[in-house]
């Protein structure tokens, strides 16, 4: 009997999905995130993890001595300590392209969200403000059509942007280490695309070699009005500088899926500028997106059990 721990706060469809998967090779826990208590008790002879967000510590790792395997369910695994997981036997593995295309649609919603100020808007109609604005809230907003849309990084994400901006009219440039051959969008060296975009979009993992990449400096090489927009690690930007930026009204806007520290603390300045759409690191959830990585984390709890080669080996 395979014992797998899910460490996620599953909604009630969500739960009902997972109990048509029991089979009699499969015994499935469902542990809400948060509960630390009641994580370390699961994990005591669960052989597999399907992991989410909340890190998996060499603590964990080591309260759990039947543990074969630390599935992610996405694809950044900067949450996992892949040292002590190598250490102890341990395989990891994620699963790219099972949310590319939520995290596409709500990169594409955070621009427009961003370039129209949607927030204020909202807030104002509700209020009974929205048909009295000041006229010069006209100068704050914008449209994607006319723009460089600059994407750092050009995996699964960023290639499915490319086809709906350039449908509504902007020109994207891109950057990564090498140019990719089949690429629709113009390479651009990267201290160009920070120099050109008029949105600057992140879709590159987080690392030693990428964490701070956005740092002030970096911030400073961007055009006065441009729009930064994140869904991939909040370590990739120096959350203070852009916080400065933003409040001083050197960029014109941010759209950010993800944080420094998440949760985000109540009293950080961030919360406070209005002139940033933020979302709690959400992007890649949805129903089509859960039920893609189902097949994947299924379809290794097999391969494990079996002995054959798993999917997506980090390492």
């Amino acid at each position: 009997m395979q014992r797998v721990v899910f460490h996620y706060d599953a909604s009630p469809a969500l739960r009902r999905r997972l109990e048509l998967l029991a089979t009699d090779g499969l015994e499935l826990r469902v542990v809400p995130s948060g509960d630390q208590a009641a994580w370390q008790a699961a994990m005591v002879d669960a052989e597999i993890l399907w992991h989410v967000l909340e890190p998996v510590t060499a603590a964990i790792i080591d309260g759990a001595p039947r543990l074969r395997l630390i599935q992610k369910i996405g694809v950044g695994v900067n949450t996992i300590d892949l040292g002590h997981a190598a250490a102890r036997g341990i395989a990891v593995c994620n699963m790219p392209g099972t949310n590319s295309r939520a995290v596409a649609e709500m990169t594409l919603a955070l621009m427009l969200a961003a370039l129209r100020r949607l927030p204020q808007l909202d807030r104002a109609t509700r209020e009974g403000r929205g048909w009295k604005l000041p006229p010069g809230s006209m100068d704050q907003y914008g449209e994607i059509g006319g723009r460089t849309v600059g994407l750092l990084g050009h995996g699964a994400v960023p290639r499915l942007l490319v086809p709906p901006l350039r449908a509504l009219g902007a020109r994207v440039i891109y950057w990564s280490r090498m140019p990719k051959p089949d690429a629709q969008a113009e390479w651009r060296p990267f201290d160009d695309v920070l120099a050109e975009a008029d949105i600057l979009s992140l879709h590159l993992p987080l690392t030693p070699e990428t964490e701070g990449l956005l740092d002030a400096a970096a911030l400073e090489r961007l055009k006065p009005g441009a729009v930064l927009v994140n869904t991939a690690r909040g370590g990739l930007v120096d959350q203070q500088a852009l916080t400065r930026a933003l409040a001083s009204g050197r960029l014109r806007a941010a759209g950010l899926d993800v944080m420094k520290e998440e949760p985000v603390p109540p009293d950080d300045p961030l919360l406070g500028v209005e002139n940033v759409v933020l979302a709690p690191h959400l992007a890649w959830l949805t129903p089509e997106t859960l039920e893609r990585s189902l097949a994947v984390a299924l379809e290794n709890c097999r391969r494990l059990r079996e002995g054959e080669p798993l999917l997506h080996k980090v390492g």
